[in-house]
């Protein structure tokens, strides 16, 4: 017997199995913490790239020149364009005093100018802005037999291979000719269409009255014409102060349908990375995170090498994959768009990147009671829940087509069926335009708006919490009766403080009766949180008792070879031990039946 009992289930020693116990923790634990350190420094590192001012730079310029209204014209701003004319009126206009500050406020002159202009005394234009246009070619596009004799001309909307590519107006200026777009220069996404690089294109002066006079020129010999399709404006800005640029594009379409739609981008960026000492010390965060890189990617090859296909069958695995791949003159236009394109999208790929290494965290906290818990919920009803969202979004698509084929010709949020998709997402959210729908179809749209909430809101949302709710009950009840995981990170954390405390004799180390007596008060705490009530805990309290008094005399891990008698005392703590084992065997038979009926019920 006592040979027999130092091999647990399957031939494993108990001091083995607690060693691996041991080793697996001590693993654990040195894995949270250099995690930890990784994502520190990366926060580090991202918002070191973020400058609270970019947000001050963007609203500023974009008041001077998104809001600043037409001189004697109070409604034309470049946000109010909707005609050629207002077009004009404002290139001649606000967009000429916002670019050129050549004096101060008392008019008198600005200090130390060296030939470039100072928006807002502080800001330096870089180099000069850049005005360019698309263009389509005629007929391509066809107009009816019935009304050939009122119209012969045809301009489609804007697309690489409806461009016009030939010269045009006075052909004498850069203006009037085609100039092709730069290889893997990025294209524009605008509302009616996407643009590419190139086009018909001029620069604006240093001096201002010069450029009043391009303007003016441009005006009367009809730059823009009928087969106009978009308008950049580019010019970038350098503001010394706080260390960014400010580079702007203003964006000017002209739909096949008439009128004008206008855009704008405002890209405040740092493109001179180290200049203060905070910049070297994020410069020595960045090889911090590459060295972070190295080693991790190293881990990666070695998991997949050593567990091959199985492993990908872990989520947490292919999160790891994802991060992996997620971590890699002044008389001229100044091309900072370029730059700041590509800034912007290493800046939103990093945002994703500590997103991800955020979520990342519940690898580690799920060795927690409660995190178990989710986590074991979500996995349960993820068939329920793909089952559930088949049929959600058979209703919601077929609603977002009711309401964009009767209300796209009339309502802004309807206009096209991706709009349709998100204006519902908002209904659901409570933010929606009911009187918007109403004015569009006064039968149909009350009837669309009731019936959707009553059946997405008030049906399928319902369903789906009940689903997460009951699923949620059934892990419950599953931990209730001792389904728990191994261990939980707090309590390794935790025992290693304490640990670490004992070795530098900042508290005194614990005996095995001390130990004994916390765990025993620490399970009495979980049993009361879980609503076991007093008696039942004194009862298993005098179980345990009987257990380790019995497990000494004839468990040991030592080979007794002499032989020793069973007392009378002895024998009856074994039978009341057996008595009790046999009570608790049997509550838990009872609440196993109890969930059992409660599966039942649930899948009928």
């Amino acid at each position: 017997m006592a040979e027999a009992s130092r091999w647990h289930l399957g031939g494993t020693p108990k001091h083995k199995l607690h060693y691996r116990k041991e080793v697996e923790m001590r693993t654990t634990l040195q894995e949270v913490l250099l995690y930890l350190i990784f994502l520190i420094n990366l926060c580090i590192l991202t918002f070191g790239m973020v400058n609270p001012h970019m947000y001050y730079l963007n609203k500023v310029m974009s008041s001077l020149f998104l809001d600043t209204s037409v001189h004697g014209e109070e409604r034309i701003n470049f946000k109010s364009i909707r005609s050629i004319t207002d077009f004009w009126k404002f290139m001649e206009g606000p967009l000429l005093e916002g670019l050129y500050w050549d004096s101060w406020y008392n008019n008198k002159s600005l200090y130390d100018l060296k030939n470039s202009s100072r928006i807002y005394y502080e800001n330096i234009l870089l180099g000069v802005p850049r005005v360019r246009q698309l263009k389509v070619r005629n007929n391509t596009c066809k107009v009816h037999s019935s009304f050939q004799s009122l119209m012969n001309e045809c301009y489609d909307k804007y697309t690489s291979e409806n461009e016009d590519l030939s010269d045009f107006g006075l052909k004498y200026d850069t203006e009037w000719k085609y100039s092709a777009p730069i290889i893997n220069s990025p294209w524009h996404w605008g509302f009616t269409g996407v643009y590419r690089n190139g086009g018909y294109i001029f620069t604006l002066s240093k001096s201002k009255s010069e450029t009043l006079n391009k303007f003016i020129n441009l005006r009367m010999n009809s730059w823009i014409t009928r087969s106009t399709r978009v308008i950049f404006i580019d010019f970038s800005l350098y503001n010394a102060n706080v260390n960014l640029f400010c580079v702007i594009r203003l964006v000017a379409e002209f739909p096949a349908t008439g009128g004008i739609l206008t855009s704008w981008q405002f890209y405040s960026v740092k493109l001179l990375r180290y200049v203060s000492y905070y910049d070297y010390f994020i410069a020595s965060c960045e090889i911090t995170f590459c060295i972070f890189l190295i080693v991790f990617t190293t881990q990666e090859v070695l998991k997949i090498k050593e567990f091959k296909s199985a492993y990908f069958k872990s989520s947490w695995n292919w999160l790891e994959l994802l991060l992996l791949v997620l971590l890699k003159s002044t008389e001229k236009y100044s091309d900072f768009y370029f730059l700041a394109h590509w800034h912007i999208y290493y800046n939103n790929i990093i945002a994703i990147t500590i997103f991800f290494a955020w979520i990342k965290i519940f690898k580690f906290i799920s060795f927690n009671k409660t995190m178990s818990q989710l986590s074991s919920t979500l996995s349960r009803c993820i068939n329920d829940i793909v089952g559930f969202a088949i049929m959600f979004f058979i209703i919601f698509f077929a609603y977002a087509q009711l309401g964009f084929l009767v209300f796209g010709s009339q309502v802004d949020d309807f206009s096209t069926f991706q709009n349709s998709i998100f204006t519902q997402f908002r209904i659901v959210l409570g933010d929606f335009n009911f009187a918007g729908i109403q004015q569009a179809s006064r039968i149909l749209g009350p009837i669309y708006f009731i019936t959707f909430i009553f059946f997405v809101f008030f049906v399928l949302l319902n369903m789906f919490l009940a689903i997460i709710n009951d699923t949620y009950s059934e892990v419950k009840a599953d931990y209730s009766i001792g389904r728990r995981p191994d261990f939980e990170l707090g309590k390794m954390i935790k025992k290693s403080y304490h640990n670490a405390l004992e070795k530098l004799k900042l508290k005194k180390p614990e005996t095995d009766e001390d130990k004994k007596s916390r765990k025993s008060r620490d399970l009495a705490e979980q049993a009361r949180r879980e609503g076991f009530d007093e008696k039942e805990i004194q009862s298993a309290e005098q179980m345990k008792k009987w257990k380790e008094r019995l497990e000494k005399k004839y468990y040991s891990t030592e080979i007794q070879d002499d032989y020793q008698p069973v007392t009378q005392q002895e024998f009856r703590d074994l039978f009341l031990y057996a008595v009790e084992l046999e009570k608790e065997l049997h509550y838990v038979s009872l609440k196993l039946n109890r969930v059992m009926r409660k599966v039942s019920a649930l899948q009928y």
